[in-house]
């Protein structure tokens, strides 16, 4: 069976996210998993038909079918339905969570809930991508199936009918109406325990995880979409604390324009901004697993500090090529060049992190020591051109400065009694003082560099992150700068690469949507404010995940998913939107005197140009 060609890809909006921290499965309308990497995020795929390889695990029905499904309110649980020429069918499913390190355990619960369900079944487990087709299978006396993929052991539960056709394990299933049937997949590259998992214990331990792990956070605009953001961040959030980018590698911004990157790692830029957004809305798990693997970073690396890492805190491998189809338009990518680069705007995130946590009196000694080797490596490194927000060629960009100057304000207004905090104050007047001599514009807004006079969307963050006032008239400008040149229909793009169209060069930038959001709640515009946010809010697939772009003319998501970034600003924005108007700039001088800044949450774009 080739299953690359019997599970073509779909449309990035109509996969659904199945995750329990240590790994992320795709799956799609058909109810084929068509992705899955273990035993953790960057690992070889077992499932690859999302970018051409073998390998995927498929339950559908027998009789037409038109496709639907949602998430359990809070939670990762995914059912996907049918509506048949027999009937309605449901799959509940979802990775046992929390996930164990070495082991997935992958549950799938049937249910005809209308008429009685033919259904068909296909596991065909693939290793290294799609290369290394499943092996040895055979079926014990209780009826469950055990058999190899490459370094994987598997063991399939439910599936007593199955037979081995074309070297995959194959199922016809009847269910009558209302009856339910268990399928329990377990993988790991490890001998697994001599007792199979109960499927009804599974469940309900993941059941009562999801509800453990995710807060009502009734205190949004949008209380079940902050949640489904929030239970997407923690699906992505390893055990280590580190959360990855992106579950996916290599789904296209473009297609065909070479931009295709491996995003199963942990940017600590995107890790930042979940963390704030976390301590806003009142997700203290999130907040502590950032700040706990930030700040192991930073105490092991100090001004070595990498833009990204992998989950296990070790340095990212160099980007190559599979040879695989990949997904179309993309490419098979995996690896990625951003341990070469320099991002000068990490430290100021950390430090607008911690200085969160710090505010919730979540800090340790051992984070303050990070915390001071943020400031040191800002106070040695801010003069030199580094890749940026976009990772772009080196410059000395706008944002990365203007970022550094309010995570070293939001420090010192988080603990101004410290000794630290007098020299975050002056290193800041200082940075501060150097762009505002060389960045801003005629015009007035600030500009993307020294020498480049055009705006850009992530300069709105600086100023809701404390670096300025909101009544600064540089902060008025950019917003002004924003409006007039990069948005479009209340949907925005990061900047203009050159003479053509917004449009024609890449989708519109989903997270920058959510700062446009912000800044206008800012300035007291409540009304444009959630303008923004509710047309960048439904810019999502049928589950509600967002990748980072969407291609407005097709209305279409482009690149990895989901989007760890895109899912912290909705989070940020719903919980800030909730707060009201506070009188324009009031905050901001209250800060300003003191020399501190309370931290505005979180937002940004790991973009790999």
């Amino acid at each position: 069976m080739n299953t690359a060609s019997s599970c073509p890809p779909h449309a990035l909006h109509a996969y659904a996210l199945l995750a329990d921290g240590e790994r992320g499965a795709l799956i799609g309308p058909d109810g084929a998993v068509s992705w899955l990497c273990a035993p953790a995020w960057h690992d070889d795929a077992v499932f690859a038909s999302l970018i051409g390889g073998a390998g995927a695990y498929t339950i559908s029905p027998r009789s037409r079918w038109v496709p639907g499904g949602y998430y359990e309110d809070g939670t990762l649980i995914w059912r996907s339905r049918w509506v048949t020429d027999d009937g309605v069918v449901e799959c509940r499913e979802a990775l046992a969570f929390p996930g164990e390190a070495s082991r997935l355990i992958l549950l799938r619960r049937l249910l005809a809930v209308d008429g009685t369900a033919h259904l068909r079944v296909v596991l065909d487990a693939c290793a290294d991508y799609g290369r290394t087709r499943q092996t040895s299978p055979h079926r014990d006396d209780n009826g469950v199936w055990h058999l190899d993929a490459g370094p994987h052991h598997l063991r399939w539960q439910g599936a007593a009918p199955a037979a081995v056709r074309g070297g995959a394990l194959t199922a016809d299933l009847v269910l009558g109406p209302g009856e339910h049937h268990d399928l329990v997949l377990e993988c790991s590259d490890r001998p697994l325990p001599p007792a199979p998992p109960r499927a009804d214990r599974t469940w309900a331990a993941t059941e009562r995880a999801w509800r453990q792990n995710v807060p009502a956070l009734e205190r949004t605009i949008a209380p079940r979409d902050a949640r489904r953001a929030c239970a997407v961040l923690r699906g992505l959030t390893h055990h280590g604390g580190g959360m990855v980018a992106a579950a996916t590698t290599s789904l296209p911004e473009r297609a065909e324009a070479g931009r295709n990157y491996d995003y199963r790692y942990v940017w600590i830029r995107d890790q930042s901004y979940a963390g704030q957004a976390a301590a806003l809305a009142g997700a203290p798990g999130l907040l502590d697993a950032a700040v706990g693997f930030i700040g192991e970073r930073l105490l092991a690396d100090g001004p070595g500090l990498a833009p990204a890492y992998t989950v296990h805190g070790t340095p990212v491998p160099g980007q190559r090529e599979l040879d695989l189809p990949g997904y179309p338009g993309g490419s098979s990518r995996i690896g990625n060049q951003v341990e070469k680069q320099f991002q000068l705007d990490c430290f100021g995130e950390a430090l607008l992190l911690l200085a969160a946590a710090e505010r919730q009196g979540r800090l340790d000694t051992d984070a303050w020591k990070a915390a001071g080797l943020a400031v040191e490596a800002i106070g040695e490194r801010w003069r030199e051109p580094d890749a940026g927000i976009w990772e772009l060629d080196p410059r000395p960009w706008t944002h990365s400065r203007l970022i550094c100057v309010a995570g070293l304000r939001a420090l010192a207004g988080a603990a101004p009694g410290r000794p630290l905090a007098d020299t975050c104050t002056r290193l800041a007047d200082t940075v501060l003082a150097a762009v505002s001599a060389t960045c801003v514009h005629p015009d007035g807004y600030w500009q993307r560099t020294p020498d480049e006079p055009a705006t850009d969307a992530a300069l709105l963050l600086p100023a809701l992150r404390g670096a300025l006032p909101a009544d600064d008239p540089r902060t008025r400008a950019t917003l002004a700068a924003c409006r007039e040149q990069l948005a479009q229909d209340h949907f925005i793009y990061r900047f203009r690469h050159d003479d053509r169209p917004l449009q024609e060069a890449e989708g519109a930038f989903l997270l920058c949507g959510f700062l446009m959001a912000l800044s206008e709640h800012e300035q007291g515009h409540e009304v444009e404010a959630h303008r923004w946010f509710e047309r960048n809010r439904g810019a999502c697939g049928a589950s509600g995940l967002y990748a980072e772009e969407f291609d407005i003319a097709q209305r279409r998501l482009r690149g990895n998913l989901p989007q760890t970034f895109v899912h912290s600003l909705l989070l940020e924005t719903a919980a800030r939107l909730a707060q009201g108007p506070e009188p324009l700039g009031a905050h901001h001088r209250t800060s300003h005197r003191t020399n501190s800044r309370t931290s505005r949450g979180t937002s940004r774009g790991t973009r790999r140009n």
